[in-house]
């Protein structure tokens, strides 16, 4: 086979072999192919997890839809034939729906709103003022209360909140505010980190304070990771089913995750009202999520770059 020749200026001509794009073709296969099964696999994966969500989603509101006598047949992953709302109207009933439902969309939306307000300050503040010394011995402060979960300090909060009569909704909702400030001041001050501070220079140029400056120009620009923040403040004090069961004395405040505890004691054999009542309490966090995930994914991406 005769290579082709190129000339060097000012010297002899020397052999390099040229690369095909047959032989560029051949090599980038394996690469390809193991794009592809990496591809097959996460795809695989992601299957399989999406399937263990769906499958108890659809069996919770197949199981709602029927009646008494379709409940107990066992047949779980069968349609309801025929449709029924019998469950709905005795959960209804059962947990005095109304009341519980307000104690805990009160609870949640103290405990979003506070959350989001105190960490956003929180994070401004320290994120501005990385360089002192105080302020990022606050900042680790608040990282080291992330090891400290309510199970460890239950005792001690129960107590307290007797002490200062906070043995109500309103104890709760402060209890999920200071439990949830150190994960939310760790996303604020990751997300207050990409937003260049010229902005509020400009800010102060034309006669804004500090607070000015935050209300008007850094908390709008925050408004991603606030509804990231929302969202793990909601589904965190929604779902939550301890503190409010140690906190609250009077069983007439108590919230749904709290009530329906009767579903596991009294009305073991009614799985129609108990799954009707479940699908009742998981609709506002299943609402709130699907209206904020677009915020939510936006705030996540924002905040992991500098």
């Amino acid at each position: 086979m005769t290579l082709p020749t190129t000339t060097i200026p000012g010297g002899a001509a020397s052999t390099t072999p040229r690369r095909s794009s047959e032989d560029s073709r051949r090599a980038a296969l394996p690469t390809s192919r193991r794009s592809d099964r990496h591809r097959w696999g996460t795809t695989v994966l992601l299957m399989l997890g999406a399937l263990t969500v769906i499958l108890p989603f659809y069996v919770t509101i197949s199981m709602a839809f029927k009646t008494g006598e379709q409940a107990v047949e066992g047949e779980a992953f069968a349609l309801p034939a025929p449709f029924s709302v019998e469950g709905f109207s005795t959960a209804w009933a059962l947990t005095d729906f109304p009341r519980a439902f307000t104690i805990s969309i009160l609870i949640t939306l103290a405990t979003v709103i506070g959350t989001i307000l105190l960490s956003a300050m929180a994070s401004y503040a320290i994120s501005r003022n990385w360089e002192k010394k105080a302020y990022r011995w606050a900042f680790y402060y608040l990282l080291a209360a992330m090891f400290l979960p309510f199970p460890v300090l239950a005792l001690s909060q129960v107590k307290l909140t007797g002490m200062v009569e906070l043995a109500n909704p309103l104890g709760v909702a402060l209890l999920h505010i200071m439990f949830q400030i150190s994960f939310s001041t760790l996303l604020f001050t990751a997300f207050l980190r990409s937003l260049p501070a010229e902005l509020e220079e400009s800010a102060r140029m034309d006669g804004a304070s500090t607070a000015g400056a935050f209300w008007r120009i850094v908390f709008p620009l925050m408004a991603p990771m606030s509804a990231t923040v929302g969202i793990f403040a909601f589904l965190k004090s929604w779902n939550d089913f301890m503190m409010p069961s140690l906190i609250i004395a009077d069983p007439t405040l108590q919230t749904l995750p709290v009530i329906q505890e009767i579903f596991q004691t009294q009305f073991s054999n009614n799985y129609h009202v108990s799954f009707a009542s479940y699908l009742m309490a998981m609709a506002p966090a299943i609402i709130a999520y699907v209206i904020s995930q677009r915020w939510v994914l936006s705030g996540l991406t924002q905040g992991a770059v500098k």
